[in-house]
C-alpha cells in the first residue's frame, strides 16, 4: 500500500470533479429511473464521446473549443433524436437507445482505427482521467452545471420532457470529458437505485451522500493500491449504493 500517493494536490481536484458530476447526475439519475430509460445516459455519453473522437479525427487538439462544440452538438443531436423516438415509438424506446449506443460506439472505433493513439483515446473516454483534471476544466464544468441546476430546480415543471433531454445532454457532455463514460453511468444510476423508494428531499440528500462516499472511498483506494481511479470508483459507488440500499430496506421492514 503506497501512502505516499496521498497527494492532496492531485486527489483534491479529482474529488471536486466527482462532486461536480454528482451535483447534476444524482437528480437527473432519479428522473432517468423514474422514466424507465435506464440506458439513455450510456447512449448520450457515447454519442458525446463520438463527437470528441470526430474532432480528434479532424485534427483538433484535446481541450480545444472545437472539441467541446463537437461533443455538445453530438449530444444535443442525440437528445433531439431520442425525444422524437420517445414520442413516435415509445414502446421500443429502450431498444432504440441501445441501438444508438452500439452504433455510436462502433463509429468511434472506426474513426480511431488509423490513429496510433486510438486505444489510449478510447480508454480515456471510457474510464476517464479523473486524477488529471485541470482547474480550467473544473471551472468550465462548474459554470455549466450551475446553469443546469438552476433550470432543473427552478423551472423543471415548465421545461417538460424536451427540456429534460437538453439538460441531460449538456450535463453528460461535460461529465464524460471529466470522468469518462463508465463513471457517468455509475454516478447517474447507482445512487438513484439505492434511494429509489425515498421521497424527493430525503432521496436527493441520501443520493448525494452515497455518491460522495463512493467517490471518496474510490479515489483513496485507487491512490493507495495504484489502480485505475475511474474503475475503482465505479466499484466503490456500487458498494456504497448496495450497503445504503440494504440498510434502507431493513428500516422499511422494521
Amino acid at each position: 500500500m503506497n501512502t505516499s500517493a496521498l497527494d492532496l494536490g492531485i486527489l483534491a481536484p479529482a474529488l471536486v470533479a466527482g462532486i461536480l458530476v454528482l451535483s447534476t447526475h444524482v437528480p437527473l439519475g432519479r428522473e432517468v429511473l423514474k422514466r424507465g430509460i435506464i440506458f439513455i445516459d450510456l447512449a448520450v455519453a457515447q454519442v458525446a464521446g463520438l463527437g470528441v473522437i470526430a474532432a480528434y479525427f479532424l485534427g483538433e487538439e484535446p481541450g480545444a473549443l472545437a472539441v467541446q462544440l463537437a461533443a455538445v452538438s453530438a449530444a444535443l443531436a442525440a437528445a433531439v433524436l431520442l425525444r422524437f423516438t420517445e414520442k413516435r415509438w415509445p414502446e421500443i424506446q429502450e431498444a432504440l437507445i441501445g441501438a444508438l449506443f452500439i452504433l455510436a460506439a462502433s463509429a468511434g472505433i472506426l474513426l480511431l482505427a488509423g490513429n496510433p493513439h486510438g486505444g489510449e483515446n478510447l480508454k480515456e473516454l471510457l474510464v476517464g482521467q479523473i486524477l488529471w483534471v485541470s482547474p480550467a476544466a473544473l471551472m468550465v464544468t462548474m459554470a455549466a452545471y450551475a446553469v443546469v441546476l438552476a433550470l432543473w430546480f427552478g423551472l423543471r415543471e415548465r421545461l417538460g420532457t424536451a427540456g429534460f433531454y437538453v439538460l441531460f445532454a449538456v450535463s453528460v457532455t461535460a461529465s464524460v470529458q471529466l470522468v469518462g463514460i463508465y463513471l457517468v453511468f455509475a454516478s447517474l444510476i447507482l445512487p438513484a437505485l439505492a434511494v429509489r423508494r425515498l421521497g424527493n428531499a430525503g432521496g436527493l440528500a441520501w443520493g448525494y451522500a452515497i455518491g460522495f462516499a463512493g467517490y471518496v472511498a474510490g479515489i483513496l483506494l485507487s491512490a493507495l493500491a495504484d489502480l485505475p481511479t475511474g474503475a475503482v470508483v465505479v466499484w466503490t459507488l456500487a458498494a456504497t449504493a448496495l450497503v445504503a440500499g440494504g440498510l434502507a430496506g431493513k428500516k422499511r421492514r422494521a
